[in-house]
């Protein structure tokens, strides 16, 4: 007996499935790449979905159209594009912690590269400019890291070599082995004593626009924002303001939307580093993907229950 029932699945690359059905012969799995769907025949027959990697998709649009749909499995750690697409009473897994080691690797790698202008010292490659300069370093700062799921608990680990002071600011404030980890509405009143906020926040009703203008205006001057959670945690207008002004500056791998606009004034602000949503889409990628789908599978086909459900 499957959970939920569960016999056929269908996947979004060939590959995938050639992987999945030799790790779990006890399920049946049906190829539904994004561009090509099932036929209406066979859509009856899908109990569950894994869907492409990636924001947005055909895949993600034709959920409802699935009769017997009885779960979503994701390869990302939001689930905030494919919740409101999921039929009622249907069960929704993200992959989280997949991405968490490479996600942490960036944010780190985003901090250093704004800390010690290595973005400023590229551009200036270009024009063949040997410009010498004393920057602020990584070492004895101290660090806010907002958002302690998997994302955060790995920045906290990797951190841990870089000689800093962590504090962490969880949904909900909680004791762990490591000491206090404070709530989101202690987070104002922590800002300015920080000197790096480093944020892995989901998008949640509770979330959405939490970095306004009043969170921001806390920060003290020449504070470093970097966000590799979701864009739309962020007042992106409030943020431009602060890095035109000076005061701030910042380095995020996900804006609102995305991708950002030809004409969005972020592109030209100062004190600011963008990369294009890079955080899990790395060499580790697809080894660890693998991996999770095939033990969340084999749960499945064995009825114990799934795990990172939504």
């Amino acid at each position: 007996m499957t959970t939920f029932g569960i016999r056929t699945v269908s996947v979004p690359d060939r590959a995938l499935k050639i992987y999945l059905e030799e790790c779990c012969p006890g399920l049946d799995f049906i190829l539904w790449p994004d561009d090509d769907p099932p036929s209406e025949d066979d859509l009856p027959a899908i109990d569950a979905v894994i869907t492409p990697y990636a924001h947005s998709s055909l895949t993600v649009e034709r959920l409802a159209s699935l009769p017997n749909l009885k779960l979503v499995q994701t390869q990302s750690t939001g689930v905030d594009n494919v919740a409101g697409k999921v039929p009622p009473g249907v069960v929704l897994c993200s992959a989280r912690g997949v991405h968490a080691s490479s996600t942490a690797e960036l944010a780190i790698g985003l901090v250093i590269a704004s800390l010690r202008g290595i973005d400023v010292a590229a551009r200036n490659m270009a024009r063949q400019v040997w410009h010498e300069e004393r920057r602020v370093t990584l070492t004895d700062r101290r660090v806010a890291l907002l958002g302690y799921g998997s994302i955060g608990q790995e920045l906290h680990r990797k951190l841990a070599a870089f000689d800093v002071e962590t504090v962490r600011v969880g949904q909900v404030a909680r004791q762990d082995e490591h000491g206090h980890i404070h709530g989101i509405d202690d987070l104002v009143q922590l800002l300015p004593a920080i000197d790096v906020l480093i944020c892995s926040l989901p998008m949640t009703p509770r979330t959405t626009r939490l970095i306004d203008r009043s969170v921001l205006a806390a920060m003290k001057d020449g504070t470093l924002f970097v966000n590799v959670g979701r864009g739309s945690v962020v007042d992106q207008e409030a943020l431009v303001a602060e890095l035109y002004s000076g005061r701030l500056s910042a380095a995020v791998d996900v804006t609102d939307p995305e991708p950002l606009p030809a004409n969005h004034l972020l592109w030209n602000a100062p004190n600011f580093l963008l990369t294009p949503h890079l955080g899990g889409n790395t060499s580790a990628f697809l080894p660890r993907i693998r991996a999770y789908l095939a033990n969340q599978m084999k749960r499945i086909s064995v009825g114990q229950p799934v795990v990172n459900q939504s």
